[in-house]
């Protein structure tokens, strides 16, 4: 007579099936997230008019590229840029001249069409995207629209609306557009370095984001 499942004899081996079956459930489930997080990170608001369009810092050329394409198709009248203070800063104090990002971001915006005095450099200087948030939504705040695009990389573009939802007032309404030439490969991440520490990175400022920013670039 076959034993019985629950059976001193049968119990082993029903522990070590529960055991596989949940260890397979689990690498399928970190395997569908690790190929799935890169679309997972790019997400994107229906276009539709602005106050401005806003190039948030790095990734340059191709954010402000898209900042000047979205302006020639008539979305906002200007394009705000924000500025930091690194690494001009240090470079000055060895005597070495410096245009910060914002300056090479302007050029590409004019050579694209947009007029010089459509182009605005926000102040205070910013650090990271959260101190972009709060500047770009404290120059709405003196708006009468106070609705604006944000121009940012394609894996970079969930955390930018987690962070405006997290830190600007709710008067201030956002629509978050990825850089269509961003070369991040959502699909494929894990196939480049760039696009791997851009994932990793990502993430990482996601989970700050959501513990409340307990940590914070420093200068």
């Amino acid at each position: 007579m076959a034993a019985s499942p629950n059976s001193p004899a049968a119990t082993p081996q029903a522990r070590r099936w529960i055991i596989f079956a949940a260890l397979s459930s689990l690498l399928a489930l970190a395997l569908v997230a690790f190929f799935g997080v890169g679309r997972w990170l790019v997400v994107e608001d229906p276009i539709a008019k602005a106050r401005a369009i806003v190039v948030l810092s790095g990734g340059m050329p191709v954010r402000a590229l898209e900042a000047a394409r979205l302006h020639a198709q008539g979305y906002a009248p200007e394009v705000w840029l924000t500025h930091s203070p690194e690494p001009g800063e240090s470079l000055k104090a060895m005597g070495i001249p410096y245009e910060g990002e914002e300056v090479y971001s302007a050029r590409v915006l004019i050579h694209e069409g947009v007029p010089a005095g459509a182009i605005h450099v926000l102040e205070p200087p910013i650090v990271n995207t959260a101190d972009e948030v709060r500047v770009i939504s404290g120059a709405l705040g003196r708006e009468k629209d106070r609705s604006v695009i944000l121009v940012t990389g394609k894996p970079h573009t969930r955390r930018a609306r987690l962070l405006w939802r997290k830190l600007a007032p709710a008067k201030c309404r956002v629509i978050v557009r990825a850089a269509s030439e961003d070369p991040f490969d959502p699909r494929h991440w894990w196939r480049s370095t760039g696009d791997a520490l851009d994932v990793v990175r990502e993430v990482l400022g996601l989970m700050n984001a959501w513990a409340g920013l307990p940590l914070r670039r420093t200068r």
